[in-house]
């Protein structure tokens, strides 16, 4: 539609025109058509006109780092914590009372079995000692003098002389004589135990606790703890070292030895030692489970040669419980978690990107063990892994997976849950 249309239009309407002389008068509606035109007719050229503006491109895909998992022979470990205890541990009292003479040791020495170590006043059993034998010379001779009536009697019986109740009497006697030589030979034998007695001697060999009694001192003599205690002494050569296993890492060491595994090997380190030093082998598993807390208490035998370790200490020990066998490593850094599952990505030959569940073991020089989830033929994204999303393609540069060896630290007294070794370290 043209002006002159417009104009025409609104005549044709009966809106009156208002107009200057010599000009026609425009409408409202006229004057809103006049001025909306230039918009108009600029969308017009805008949407005939093609454009000029360049189309963005797709931006290339990212690069990260992939490496075959290595593949080493490696010993896997269960760790525990535990403490020593002293293979035999001895309390010394005395068997006999009396006065302390002598102390015979140094508190805290090293004692062989035997050692003289306390001196109890022993005349008083010395003279009970000598009584003792001086009845026994009246029961012998009571004997002699029956024995010596009875041939007399027995000589006599044959022409009648002698009755056979005296005869009866006669052996009665020597049988008593005989019995009372029995019982002096007896308190002879009982008070030179007493006389030996006097003399404390070392039960077993091992480290001496310190005396708790002094010389001058009266101590009570007898069975069980009702005698006075004068010091302790702890077998040290070998050691025992005691832990408690959960069920569950119980069952795998039994399961293991079912297979046919080799004994168990032992190796513990001390707080403030990094290696495991010291080294021993699993010789007792209790006969039952502790129904409170579900664990069973076994039992290491330790080598102590000279006899550092002692009762009480704590230590960190480590029980060989799938032998030696190959096992793939990744870095640790590589392991994902997928909600309550762990896993790895792995690179396609077309460059996609997969996650792949995993199931991992123990974190060897910052490498983890991968039990089972992935093939030695596998490359697994091991840097750039947050710009990798699984199901995209992408670029992939070659690396090498090394183990890097970590420092280690003194261990805490906690509960720990396992670990590995290379095979041969």
């Amino acid at each position: 539609m043209n002006i002159a249309t417009s104009i025409q239009a609104g005549e044709n309407d009966g809106t009156p025109l208002n107009v200057e002389p010599g000009r026609k008068r425009l409408s409202r509606t006229q004057k809103v058509g006049l001025a909306a035109l230039p918009i108009v007719l600029a969308a017009g050229v805008a949407l005939g006109r093609p454009s000029s503006a360049p189309v963005a491109a797709a931006p290339p895909p990212p690069t990260v780092t992939a490496a075959n998992p290595i593949l080493r022979q490696v010993a896997e470990w269960d760790e525990y914590s535990g403490r020593f205890e002293a293979s035999r541990s001895v309390e010394v009292r005395p068997r006999v009372s009396g006065a302390i003479t002598g102390v015979h040791f140094t508190d805290g020495s090293v004692v062989r079995q035997g050692q003289l170590l306390f001196t109890i006043d022993g005349r008083p059993f010395t003279a009970a000692l000598a009584e003792a034998r001086a009845a026994a010379q009246g029961a012998s001779s009571d004997l002699a003098l029956a024995r010596a009536d009875l041939d007399r009697a027995l000589r006599l019986v044959d022409v009648g002389a002698v009755s056979r109740s005296e005869i009866d009497r006669l052996q009665a006697r020597v049988q008593a004589g005989q019995a009372s030589l029995a019982a002096a030979n007896a308190r002879i034998q009982s008070r030179s135990l007493d006389v030996g007695f006097t003399q404390v001697r070392a039960p077993i060999s091992g480290r001496i606790s310190d005396r708790r009694i002094d010389a001058g001192n009266l101590v009570l003599g007898g069975a069980g703890g009702e005698a006075t205690l004068l010091t302790t002494i702890n077998a040290l050569d070998p050691i025992y070292f005691t832990f408690d296993a959960s069920e569950a890492l119980f069952l795998k060491a039994r399961r293991a030895r079912e297979g046919g595994a080799a004994p168990s090997a032992v190796e513990i380190r001390l707080q403030d030692e990094p290696d495991y030093r010291w080294r021993g082998r699993l010789d007792f598993t209790d006969n039952g489970l502790d129904t409170r807390s579900g664990t069973i208490r076994l039992r290491a035998v330790v080598r102590n040669n000279g006899q550092f370790l002692a009762p009480g200490m704590f230590g960190n020990m480590r029980l060989a419980s799938r032998g030696t066998a190959p096992a793939l490593l990744v870095p640790d850094a590589a392991v994902q978690t997928d909600q309550a599952r762990k896993v790895v990505l792995v690179v396609g030959p077309d460059g996609s990107v997969t996650p792949r569940p995993v199931v991992l073991g123990p974190v060897l020089d910052g490498l983890r063990v991968v039990r089972s989830g992935l093939r030695p033929d596998d490359r697994v994204v091991i840097s750039g892994g947050q710009l990798a999303m699984p199901g995209t393609k992408v670029n992939v540069r070659r690396g090498v997976i090394q183990p890097v060896a970590v420092q280690a630290e003194a261990p805490q007294p906690t509960t720990l849950t396992g670990e590995a070794t290379f095979a041969g370290r």
